[in-house]
């Protein structure tokens, strides 16, 4: 039996390189990382954010424009940190080292899988790789709600495809969900129940579950102390 799919969309958000921005990008991080069922990936990839955006903060200034932008490269997540100084270039010295310099990226190499930059002609992008329990890019992590829902969307022929154009395959397993939604209402009446009932108990419990992580994390912004950059490693 195929596993229905997961489409991880790549997203991006802009910022000011400033201290108390740090804690705010991380939290974002961790939020859509548990929206991509990628919740083991999120301890290591809050921290190379922290650093990749404080070496901006401490090697080019605070208040840099910049972009942060997250995606899937196969089942590796992909994290870039855009900048406009392309002459500012991070280097890797060891992280017990006695100079101040260099020692972020030290801890980007020891989490990530590899890491690199790229120039442009008025900007660079650092960017790091991190690996996945993903065994395909468009895989599930496991959880109790999530494989229930593969199990039974399995019988309606939504599966993840090996190849071919994306959108037809997301296509098919929304038609897929939308059927079994649409049986389980027929059931449901059957049963004497209020199918409409039904649906609005279903969506209510579907959004007090997204919304229980967002409330935790403006609960902790009020809570925690904005992070501040650490010394980290981009030696001139």
């Amino acid at each position: 039996m195929e596993q229905a799919c997961m489409w991880r969309e790549p997203w991006n958000v802009a910022f000011l390189a400033e201290p108390e921005e740090v804690s705010g990008l991380r939290r974002i991080v961790r939020f859509r990382l548990e929206g991509w069922g990628l919740r083991e990936a999120t301890d290591a990839a809050q921290l190379c954010v922290s650093e990749l955006v404080s070496n901006i903060i401490t090697h080019i200034g605070p208040g840099t424009p910049a972009t942060l932008a997250v995606s899937m490269n196969g089942v590796r997540l992909r994290i870039e940190v855009r900048d406009p100084d392309a002459r500012a270039l991070p280097t890797l010295l060891d992280a017990n080292a006695d100079s101040e310099g260099g020692r972020g990226m030290a801890l980007v190499d020891a989490v990530a899988d590899r890491w690199g930059v790229e120039l442009g002609a008025d900007h660079k992008v650092t960017w790091c790789e991190l690996e996945t329990d993903l065994a395909h890019p468009e895989g599930h992590a496991v959880g109790p709600g999530t494989l229930r829902a593969v199990a039974l969307l399995g019988f309606y022929g939504a599966g993840c495809l090996a190849s071919g154009p994306r959108k037809p395959g997301r296509a098919a397993a929304e038609e897929s969900a939308i059927a079994a939604i649409t049986d389980f209402l027929h059931w449901t009446s059957a049963h004497g129940c209020d199918a409409d009932e039904v649906l609005d108990r279903a969506q209510a419990r579907f959004e007090a579950d997204v919304e229980a992580p967002r409330m935790e994390f403006r609960v902790s912004d009020q809570c925690e102390p904005a992070d501040s950059p650490t010394q980290v490693g981009m030696d001139h």
